[in-house]
């Protein structure tokens, strides 16, 4: 543990930046694997699910937990998939 106050402030800083981080990222992470699920089932509305993990894609990447270019992959898998899925 640091013994600069700067330095300490630092450390929980980043703590609660990491903690916020991970967070976008599961939650990244869980609407990718529930437009998988759409599409596995095949049932609902796919369009729906799609504008909505794109929209956590974009807001992660805005946010700037992941680079843009991989938001942009995540993106273009998640087109390739529902353009099979139709």
């Amino acid at each position: 543990m640091p013994n600069i106050k700067s330095a300490k402030k630092r450390v929980l800083v980043s703590r609660q930046e990491n903690a916020a981080n991970r967070a976008a990222k599961t939650a990244l992470k869980t609407q990718i694997k529930k437009f998988d699920a759409a599409v596995a089932a095949g049932e609902g509305d796919l369009d729906a699910v799609y504008r909505e993990s794109v929209s956590v894609v974009d807001k992660t990447v805005a946010a700037g937990v992941i680079h843009k270019n991989a938001g942009a992959r995540k993106k273009s898998q998640l087109t390739k998939k529902l353009a099979s899925a139709k």
